[in-house]
């Protein structure tokens, strides 16, 4: 089965070979092409395709649309980016500038008659109609970072933001304003996929404003049968599938504890520690000694993403787990080298003599393999030196902020457990965090306690200030509690937790490059977090009657109690803000679910408006809560 994904780089590369379908198996010389982009097409593209594929797919040059450019003649220009009036102006400038020979226009998301219109009058002009050969709609406007996994904005997120969407002086217009960008991308995703979703979703929220506005959309698509984009599906070949994949559009505030949650996982822990963005962090790692005689410090971009095969099968690990799995791969890497250099010096390849060439002929088979395998032998040590650099970045923040007991603590609260020590003890430790990290664990027992007595609320206020906690963040959250009524709150974390293991693996304890004494290495109990046990209701079609059921392909509206069928597909959205916790925790989900029952699970894709890393999510809190001042 295809994954989105898969299918968003397909339609880019189709893209980049000037909008025809690339020949499979045909070894063609690539036509070759200039890339001109926008900020946003920059962030839709660099996950997916890298320099070197660009390369090999014929684009010679990628500059960014509002940079300074030369004429280059005798070339195509391929150019993604937003239909805005200011990237529409710049397109102008360069048809009127004759930059170029060919023209093909791909836009983002659609371009509006009006501004066609606009397109064409600066073509006509600057006399250079027959430069244009194509212009298109590509409906890619999502960003696609894992294979189960996207979000719609990298670029002005701060525009779609759980802060945009909740601040108390939002006017309709402007509220509509953003539903009706997130409804555009959402649509972008469907029609990259070429399916028409069933859509669940909470009442009275943003949620069930994204769920009404896109049913109208995929509506009004599936109406003109003609040039319908989401009617790919039934007329694909072969695939006759009737299983639709059910969307599940949930809010933010379903789920506040979450994402102030210290995390614990490898993923997790890079974007919360280190501001993992679009697939890529920026670690500093010692350079050795300056002239002055104090450490030198370098920045060193990391890619993180499938092709690297050690994040693929660890980003989803506890970080203990991590740092054993890097001692381990650097030891096989050693025994390699080590063979490699026995074989040399076997060959007496160290002082080339004249016995080194009599033995050749039995060491040449093992000579190739070891050629043939030093590629793979680099690129290995180049992952391994990667991950030590990030992973080191990652322990000094742990041991620094205390994070693996702050963890542990919030994990006790979020199951419902006894904490060993008073919370009070904890907040006023000056060892223990910076004041967002108390503010960050005392939230979470604010939101999952069901009441605190006014005298301790006020013990605790008082015990945050102290430690220089900003407390407008709670004042929010005060008001968020009483308005969304969360008695029931503290069940919905309930077979949570962790258990410490206290000895390390003789790797990590023994000869590491990572010395984690004083680091708790604490295994997490699996459990499902709020919007994965919602998701498991509504997939199993058991107790969600209260959740709104819209299926676009049907006349009118359908009862969801008439319709018994469960999904074996889901794409679970969150407006105004997701996080990897909660990605890692549907996937744990969805394994534990693949090839169980009588309709096994095939997929679930995590999608949210933005990525928010706690620190984010605290500092919108906090100015949600200075406007009730």
């Amino acid at each position: 089965m295809t994954s989105l994904r898969d299918k968003q780089i397909g339609a880019l590369r189709q893209m980049l070979n000037l909008n025809q379908p690339e020949s499979k198996g045909i070894a063609t010389e690539p036509v070759w092409k200039i890339l001109i982009y926008d900020r946003c097409g920059q962030d839709i593209i660099s996950p997916l395709i890298s320099v070197k594929e660009l390369r090999e797919i014929g684009v010679t040059l990628h500059v960014q649309l509002h940079s300074d450019r030369d004429p280059i003649p005798d070339v195509p220009a391929v150019y993604f980016c937003l239909p805005t009036d200011e990237n529409l102006g710049r397109i102008s400038q360069d048809l009127q500038r004759n930059v170029y020979d060919i023209y093909h226009l791909n836009f983002i998301s659609p371009l509006s008659r009006q501004r066609l219109e606009d397109l064409a009058s600066a073509a006509l002009q600057a006399n250079c109609v027959s430069n244009i050969h194509k212009v298109f709609d590509q409906y890619l406007n999502f960003i696609s970072l894992e294979e189960d996994m996207f979000i719609l904005k990298h670029q002005s997120s701060d525009e779609i933001s759980y802060y945009a969407i909740n601040r108390g002086d939002i006017k309709d217009t402007e509220m509509d304003s953003i539903m009706d960008s997130v409804v555009d991308s959402l649509f972008s995703v469907f029609a990259t996929l070429g399916t028409v979703p069933i859509i669940r979703c909470p009442r009275g929220n943003a949620a069930e404003m994204v769920a009404e506005k896109l049913d109208k959309k995929l509506r009004e698509n599936l109406r003109d049968t003609r040039n319908s984009l989401l009617l790919m599906d039934t007329v694909q070949a072969g695939n006759f599938s009737f299983q639709r994949p059910l969307l599940i559009v949930l809010d933010r505030n379903v789920d506040m504890a979450t994402p102030l949650h210290h995390t614990w996982t490898y993923q997790a822990l890079c974007h919360d520690v280190l501001d993992l963005s679009l697939n890529r962090l920026i670690v500093e790692e010692s350079a050795g000694k300056s002239p002055g005689g104090g450490a030198r410090a370098k920045a060193r971009a990391c890619d993180l993403d499938s092709k690297d095969k050690f994040w693929a099968v660890h980003k989803g690990s506890p970080f203990p787990n991590v740092a054993e799995a890097i001692q381990e791969e650097l030891e096989e890497y050693r025994a390699s080298e080590d063979e490699v250099k026995r074989l040399k010096a076997s060959m007496g390849l160290d002082n080339e003599s004249d016995a080194a060439f009599s033995m050749m002929t039995d060491n040449t088979a093992k000579l190739t393999s070891a050629v043939n395998s030093l590629p793979q032998l680099l690129e290995k040590k180049r992952l391994i030196d990667m991950h030590t650099t990030i992973a080191t970045a990652v322990l000094n923040s742990i041991k620094l902020r205390r994070l693996d007991t702050l963890f542990e603590y919030e994990e006790k609260i979020m199951a419902g457990t006894t904490l060993e020590k008073p919370l009070l003890d904890i907040l006023t430790d000056t060892e223990a965090g910076t004041p967002d990290d108390k503010m960050r664990l005392f939230l979470i027992y604010y939101i999952c306690t069901d009441l605190i007595p006014e005298t301790d609320l006020n013990k605790y206020s008082e015990a945050l200030q102290t430690v220089g906690c900003d407390s407008d963040a709670l004042n929010y959250i005060k008001r968020w509690k009483a308005y969304a009524k969360m008695a029931a709150m503290p069940s919905e974390y309930s077979g949570g937790g962790t258990k410490t293991v206290s000895m390390f693996s003789k790797l990590v304890s023994k000869g590491s490059s990572f010395v984690m004494e004083g680091v708790k290495n604490l295994v997490v109990k699996k459990h499902n977090l709020p919007v994965t046990r919602i998701v498991d209701q509504l997939m199993e079609m058991k107790g969600c009657d209260d959740y709104r059921y819209f299926d676009p392909k049907q006349l009118r509206s359908v009862d969801p109690a008439r319709n018994k069928t469960t999904a074996n597909e889901a794409i679970v959205f969150v407006v105004g803000g997701g996080n990897y916790i909660e990605y890692q925790n549907l996937m744990d989900y969805a394994k534990s679910k693949s090839g169980a029952g009588s309709g096994p699970l095939k997929r679930i894709v995590y999608g949210s408006t933005t990525l928010t890393n706690s620190k984010q999510f605290l500092k919108q809190l906090c100015l949600l809560g200075k406007e009730m001042h």
